[in-house]
């Protein structure tokens, strides 16, 4: 445990009114949390003192009101990535004694060079409590038996979620080390009622099933909860996992760098809620770096409140949203995102001058049943992306006319809904990736062209 002299995050009780705070109310609450961990940073984390100290803070009074906090400068993952680079192993954003920590993850490097996180027991606690936020937003309680469907590799991924699990006092069942068939037989077996991967992974688990017989949509499963990826605040995504589950799916969001901040309630389909008792939430335009007004789309920032061993303050996560301050028909006032997360703002594509991000793309894709997987294709030709689209079909739909009729049908909806003449083509089942976590269904497959 760090000395006396290292301050630590306050334990501040979960309780349910600060999800009901006025705007007024829960900036105070944010200020609050906030000063007395700027006093610390300022006093040992040789990060955050260098780029604190260039803007002139000498101390967390320093900060009266969110717009003194905005003074604070923007934290980028190449930031993160550089320190690295410069104090390996794990950099100089350490406030704490190497000592004091108890946990290594890393991020799962999908967008670049995989950054090394140390966690301490007091932020792994309050990882598992944001998360036990997530759990009752769902509707899952201490009754439920949660199994994850998860390797519990070196990534963030659904770690805090096994903790959240076990504050929240429900059973939890490790999926670890089995084949997708062992994880149904496993699920089924111990009657889980809820069920926690990726929304990919979760129509892969489906896609088993069927192929075996399984049934999961009369199985004690009554919720899907997700995180990892966008997906499952993609609409046609999911009605397809509902529909093949019989359960109600609840998205979730976070990263290693951020942690756990955002969660879908019940009574706001396809919304995520940002945990803003825990982060300070900002929408920014990406190229002015100003703040843009509710109902604009931007990219999502984020300062996290309660894990000072290892912080982010003003981070930009490259999360494309859309924010909005109305009150939630559950009754919370917290910051909520309409859609969930968009996408990426690194992952646009630009198709003959139209932007498109994928998730739009698999939103019409998913709206039809016959799609078990699909691959997006991106060639640079003449200097300009080209996309193909590869679909694979139920394997019980193998007549040549028929695949072509589901496949002209959906490029025939992405002309319609996005403007997008794509080229395209059926390949036989089995061709297609599958994904456990993170899917990567957008392929560079040449650079320039003739």
């Amino acid at each position: 445990m760090a000395s006396s002299g290292y301050g630590l995050p306050r334990r501040t009780p979960r309780d349910e009114a600060v999800e009901r705070l006025d705007r007024e109310q829960l900036a105070q609450h944010q200020l609050a949390r906030l000063r007395p961990m700027l006093d610390v940073l300022l006093a040992h984390n040789p990060f955050w003192r260098e780029r604190l100290r260039a803007v002139g803070l000498r101390g967390g009074a320093d900060i009266e009101s969110l717009a003194d906090f905005r003074r604070l400068p923007f934290l980028t993952k190449a930031d993160l990535v550089a320190d690295q680079e410069a104090y390996p192993p794990y950099g100089s954003n350490l406030t704490y004694p190497e000592e004091h920590y108890v946990r290594l993850l890393r991020t799962s490097g999908t967008t670049g060079r995989p950054l090394r996180w140390l966690e301490t027991e007091e932020s792994l606690t309050w990882g598992a409590r944001n998360w036990v936020a997530s759990f009752r937003a769902a509707g899952i309680g201490p009754s439920d038996r949660i199994f994850f469907a998860f390797s519990f590799g070196p990534f963030l991924a659904y770690w805090g979620a096994w903790e959240g699990a076990r504050l929240l006092g429900a059973l939890a069942m490790s999926g670890g080390a089995m084949n997708s068939l062992e994880r149904l037989h496993f699920l089924l077996d111990h009657r889980a009622t809820v069920l926690a991967c990726t929304p990919t992974y979760t129509l892969r688990l489906a896609e088993v099933a069927a192929e075996h017989g399984l049934d999961i949509r009369n199985s004690a499963v009554r919720r899907t909860i997700h995180g990892g990826e966008p997906g499952a605040c993609i609409p046609s995504t999911k009605d397809r996992i509902e529909a093949l589950w019989g359960a109600r799916s609840c998205d979730t969001a976070g990263s290693t760098e951020t942690g756990h901040w955002g969660y879908e309630c019940l009574a706001a389909r396809c919304d995520l809620h940002v945990e803003e008792s825990e982060f300070i939430a900002e929408v920014i335009d990406p190229d002015t770096l100003a703040p843009v007004p509710p109902g604009t789309p931007g990219e999502l920032v984020l300062t996290n409140l309660g894990r000072w061993g290892m912080p982010v303050l003003r981070y930009r996560t490259r999360d494309r949203v859309i924010a909005t301050e109305e009150p939630c028909d559950c009754g919370r006032t917290f910051l909520r995102l309409k859609g969930g997360v968009l996408g990426r703002t690194d992952d646009m594509l630009v198709v003959r001058g139209i932007n498109v991000f994928p998730s739009a793309i698999e939103n019409i894709v998913r709206q039809h049943g016959a799609v078990v997987e699909y691959e997006i294709e991106v060639r640079q030709v003449r200097g300009m992306a080209e996309l193909r689209l590869r679909l694979e079909l139920a394997p019980d739909l193998q007549a040549a006319e028929s695949q072509q009729a589901v496949l002209h049908a959906v490029l025939g909806a992405l002309h319609q809904q996005l403007h997008l003449r794509l080229d395209g083509e059926v390949v036989p089942p089995g061709t297609l990736p599958r994904y456990e976590l993170k899917a990567r269904r957008v392929r560079i497959v040449a650079m320039g062209g003739p």
